[in-house]
Parts: structure tokens; C-alpha cells; sequence
């Protein structure tokens, strides 16, 4: 699958370029060449950015290992583990690095939930009898990443502030919405596939309560106001990371960890993650690079705008769909394309909104199909990107249709 995905990333760009340049634009090939190096320097940048995260939380990871705690989230989850995940052995540490990723998530702190993402994979991966070809453990795994539900983002709230919003934190309940649709077509996507029993007693058990709670979390921050719910939304962002960091500290230490020495040797895994992370970065954003420098993209936007009119439909969303658009593939160009947005109609205008909610919605699929995968060799993705571009596309068009219904 990403076989041909990359290759036609490829195809799909030379016939836009051919097109542009019978059309009199000879310099298209120029840009698509010097996009292949912008792409490939952009990846090593990547890479020393994700560097030290890596490092950091790869060597506080081992701490809270040795401590015990990645077993204890194990076995607590194993129940609903054993009917979602059954390959995956009760109280394996994989379970419970998935559940730290997914409140990583979940809370915004995105810097902490690739590295323990990773971590996580290549826990999979041990039990993976086909190490080029991905389990259906680390299919649900990375779906459920790639639909990246969201309870508290705070980057967009930056990103609008940065703009000069009057109220950054206006599309809170709209991304808490998408996100949530995102979430729960990816997880019902997988389980339509890999044939899961969702309507199993024991995980109604647990999906129903995280619904619940879900649901007064979201009537608890609805009745605050603007400025008390920008307040929390940093208060809880920051202190929850770095609670999470004095956790694994001092559960290490009550455990008799030796603490420093075990934070270097985890630490020293960051090195091997990040040189087999690159090639696959480089590939990926180089394809996606080329795609968007042949004008392929803004033909797609201009033919979506013309049947969008034909159809009689407000077009105002259409605006907002380069953000969409590309945040499959890259996370940096859909920040770009989001603060793009933001300066060109205004940032509190519809376009505007309607894209920081696609930003906070979904994750980029491919870049973490690439990242994912690539740390662990993974080659065959079988089902795993069909499922997770379904949960991005009910991400995207429940963030079109909550702004309307929000904002409309």
C-alpha cells in the first residue's frame, strides 16, 4: 500500500507539471526539483527537533518501566485489551505504553506521545510474527494515533492567540467534537475489519464510563468563561507533563531505581530511533513535496469549489480545505496553511475557524503511518491506511459541519 501510495504521489505530480508546462509555465519543473531538496533538509530538521524529545522521554520511559507502572497500566487495561488487541498477551508492556500515548494524546502534549508511541510500537513489534508486515495490534494502535482524540488543544488556543484572536479558545467544543467523530470511526473502522466484538460486555464496560465522563467534562468546561477556560486549558497542559515526569521520577526512586543511570540508558535509545526514523522521513516528505509544488493540489481545491457551487452548497468551507488537505501528509505544511488562512480572511473569520478545528480534529496520517511503521521496519500497512484516512475524513467533515452548526 504505501508502495504505490508514494510511487503515485509521484505519478500524480509529473501530470500536473506536464500539464502547467504545455500550459506555458516552464518553471514548474524548477520548483518541483528544488522542493525535492527543501523536503529532504526539512526531514534532517525534523529529526534534530525530535532528537532531544526523543532522548528525554525514551530515558524517563525506562524509569517508569523499571518502576513498575508500565505493567501496572497493563494490567489494568488488560481486560479490554484481551478483546481488542488478543494477540497482545495480558500485562505485556505494550499495553500499558499504549495507554500513556493515547493521554498524551488526549491532553495535547504531543512532544511526550510520539516518543512513547514508538516505544509502544516497538513493543508490538516483538510480538509481530511478520516483522515487515503490520499485526492488527499495531493497526488499532495506530489508527486510534492517527484519529488522535483531543480533550485539551492547547496549540491551536497558541496558534490563535499568536494571530490576534479576541477569543483563542472559541474552538474548544468544535474540536472536541470532530475529534471525538475522528476517534470513534477510526476504532469502528478496525473493528469492521478485524471482525472486534465492540458490543462485548466487558468493553462496553469500559468505552461506556470514558463516554460518560467525556460527556461532563465537556458540560463541566462549557460553562466557563473565556478567560477561565484559556486559564485551565495551559494550567492543565503544563502541569500535567510535568507531573508525569516527577511521577516517574519519585515511583522510581520509592521503588529503588537508580534513577539517573537508568534515565542515560534509555536515553541512548533516542539515537538508534532517530537514525531509522530518517530515511523514512525523507521519502515521505519529498513525495508529498513534489505534490504540492506541481500545482496538483490547488487544481483539487479549485475542482472542489466548482462542484461545491454546482451544487448549490455555501462554499465558504472551501477556503479552509488546503489545511485539510495536507494535513495527511505533514503537520508543518497544515500549521502553514492553517496561519495562512488565519492572516489571509481573518482570524476569527469562518475559513479561519472552520480550519484550526480541522488542525485540532486529526493527526497527519502519513507522517505517522512513516514515523510509526518506519521505527520498526514495517513495509506492508495492509489495512491501516484506509482506516485511518476514514477517521481523518469524518474528522474533517465533522469539523466543516460544527463550525456551520457553531459559527454558520
Amino acid at each position: 500500500m504505501l508502495n504505490g501510495l508514494w510511487l503515485g504521489f509521484f505519478v500524480v505530480a509529473a501530470i500536473a507539471g506536464v500539464t502547467r508546462w504545455i500550459g506555458g509555465d516552464p518553471g514548474v519543473w524548477a520548483a518541483m526539483v528544488e522542493s525535492l531538496f527543501a523536503m529532504a533538509k526539512l526531514s534532517v530538521e525534523v529529526m534534530i527537533l525530535l532528537f532531544g524529545t526523543l532522548t528525554l522521554w525514551l530515558g524517563l520511559l525506562r524509569i517508569a518501566e523499571r518502576a513498575g507502572l508500565v505493567d501496572a497500566l497493563g494490567r489494568a487495561l488488560a481486560p479490554l485489551f484481551a478483546r481488542l488487541m488478543p494477540e497482545v498477551p495480558r500485562g505485556h508492556p505494550a499495553l500499558g505504553l499504549i495507554t500513556l500515548n493515547f493521554a498524551a494524546n488526549g491532553l495535547g502534549l504531543d512532544n511526550a506521545a510520539t516518543p512513547i508511541g514508538l516505544k509502544a510500537m516497538k513493543a508490538l513489534q516483538e510480538l509481530n510474527p511478520l516483522p515487515h508486515t503490520a499485526s492488527n495490534a499495531q493497526i488499532l494502535f495506530l489508527v486510534l494515533n492517527a484519529s488522535s482524540l483531543t480533550l485539551l488543544p492547547v496549540s491551536i488556543f497558541m496558534y490563535r492567540a499568536q494571530q490576534g484572536a479576541a477569543d483563542p479558545t472559541l474552538v474548544f467544543l468544535p474540536i472536541l467534537l470532530a475529534t471525538s467523530a475522528s476517534t470513534l470511526v477510526g476504532l469502528l473502522s478496525v473493528a469492521l475489519v478485524q471482525r472486534l466484538k465492540l458490543w462485548d460486555p466487558v468493553v462496553l464496560a469500559y468505552l461506556i464510563p470514558g463516554a460518560l465522563l467525556l460527556g461532563g467534562f465537556m458540560a463541566l468546561l462549557a460553562g466557563l468563561s473565556a478567560t477561565a477556560l484559556a486559564s485551565l486549558s495551559s494550567l492543565l497542559g503544563n502541569l500535567t507533563l510535568f507531573s508525569l515526569i516527577l511521577l516517574f521520577l519519585l515511583l522510581g526512586s520509592l521503588k529503588k531505581v537508580p534513577v539517573y543511570e537508568t534515565f542515560v540508558d534509555g536515553a541512548r535509545e533516542g539515537f538508534e530511533v532517530a537514525k531509522n526514523l530518517l530515511p523514512y522521513l525523507v521519502a515521505m516528505l519529498c513525495a508529498v513535496g513534489v505534490l504540492r509544488s506541481s500545482g496538483a493540489l490547488e487544481v483539487l481545491l479549485d475542482g472542489i469549489r466548482w462542484c461545491v457551487e454546482g451544487l448549490g452548497w455555501d462554499t465558504r468551507f472551501v477556503e479552509a480545505l488546503p489545511t485539510a488537505l495536507v494535513k495527511p501528509f505533514s503537520g508543518s505544511a497544515a500549521r502553514a496553511m492553517l496561519i495562512e488562512t488565519m492572516q489571509t480572511h481573518g482570524v476569527d473569520s469562518f475559513p479561519a475557524l472552520v480550519a484550526a478545528t480541522v488542525q485540532g480534529s486529526t493527526e497527519t496520517t502519513f507522517y505517522v503511518l512513516a514515523v510509526y511503521f518506519g521505527a520498526v521496519g514495517i513495509q506492508r500497512a495492509r489495512h491501516a491506511v484506509g482506516c485511518a484516512l476514514a477517521a481523518e475524513l469524518a474528522g474533517v467533515l465533522a469539523a466543516i459541519g460544527v463550525c456551520y452548526w457553531f459559527f454558520g
